[in-house]
């Protein structure tokens, strides 16, 4: 039967309410015309706008045309995390779609390859994404290393006479099976693991987590803070970038050492400085995990979000520093 006019109306109003009590409160005072200096980006980036973004397919794409693995785990987040149901539930039944035969997920669902985004779409409740599925993907990226730690690559290179790669004693993890380790995938592993480890206590994924994270450490730029691979490369020394250093500070949450400090104070002054809303996304979640985000703290007027990643992740940023970190928790 075809849904009254009244009823319709009703459920209108009841999703507005729920979204209203769901949204940041920095959504909220844009939607209201009260946004404060710093926050006037939201205006344009409000929850319906990612729902307006939304493939027929119930997927997302980057900025338009088809579905992409990473900006619908990111925008499916969102969805859960604004209490929209309807949207994030099709973005879900996109996701449990392309699941690979080995437990893992491709970048987009006609590229034939396992990749890195597996660990990202694992950071979705299990209860969401379907508890096999979940299972089935936890267990490829606690399985996944960095081709240049495998025994049979140091093996070969022994064979062949090469010398020893430089810190391959800690695995990180590939962007995708059978290349070398990179910061940005090894920091998402690091942060399903330990989001599954925390409701299923487990020593291997431990140990797994903290292997990934001497990675992370061995990785230091001589200058502080984290690019996206070596911190010395053709015999030259790498710069740190601000989005490299906030996701690194993340997945080093409850870690204090000397490199941790050093990046820290790095953190706060990229944070101050950049204009990339993928960096500041990072630096402000790198920081509150250690507790430095300044409580006064609003994004820059002049950023602009422009793709469904930077634009949902914020909202994801947004409800953290209110303590609903669905990213993480």
């Amino acid at each position: 039967m075809r849904e009254s006019l009244s009823s319709c109306c009703c459920h209108a109003g009841a999703s507005a309410v729920l979204r209203a009590n769901s949204e940041p409160a920095d959504w909220r005072r844009a939607r209201a015309g009260r946004t404060p200096a710093g926050a006037t980006l939201f205006a344009s980036l409000s929850i319906e706008a990612l729902i307006g973004k939304q493939n027929s397919d119930g997927g997302w794409p980057y900025i338009r045309g088809v579905s992409w693995t990473e900006p619908t785990a990111y925008a499916v987040m969102a969805m859960h995390a604004a209490g929209e149901v309807d949207s994030a539930a099709r973005g879900l039944e996109w996701l449990q779609s392309s699941q690979r035969s080995d437990g893992s997920w491709p970048p987009q669902r006609h590229v034939d390859q396992s990749s890195w985004v597996t660990a990202l779409v694992a950071l979705l409740p299990s209860k969401l994404l379907d508890e096999r599925a979940h299972a089935r993907a936890i267990r490829w990226v606690l399985l996944s290393t960095g081709q240049e730690s495998t025994s049979v690559y140091q093996f070969r290179q022994w064979l062949l006479g090469n010398p020893p790669l430089p810190d391959t004693d800690f695995p990180g993890w590939p962007w995708i099976p059978g290349t070398a380790a990179w910061v940005s995938p090894t920091c998402m592993a690091i942060f399903a693991l330990e989001k599954e480890t925390r409701l299923h206590p487990s020593a291997a994924i431990d140990e797994r987590v903290r292997t990934g994270r001497r990675f992370l450490l061995s990785r230091t730029c001589q200058a502080g803070g984290w690019n996206h691979g070596s911190a010395r490369a053709l015999g030259y020394e790498t710069k740190a970038y601000p989005e490299s250093t906030g996701q690194v500070l993340a997945a080093l949450s409850g870690v204090n050492t000397a490199e941790v400090q050093n990046a820290l104070g790095l953190a706060a002054g990229y944070l101050a400085e950049t204009r990339c809303a993928d960096a500041l996304n990072w630096l402000q979640l790198g920081l509150m995990a250690h507790h430095r985000l300044p409580e006064s703290y609003s994004v820059p007027a002049d950023i602009r979000y422009r793709s469904v990643r930077d634009a949902a992740l914020g909202f994801l940023v947004a409800a953290a520093k209110e303590g609903r970190n669905v990213l993480f928790d």
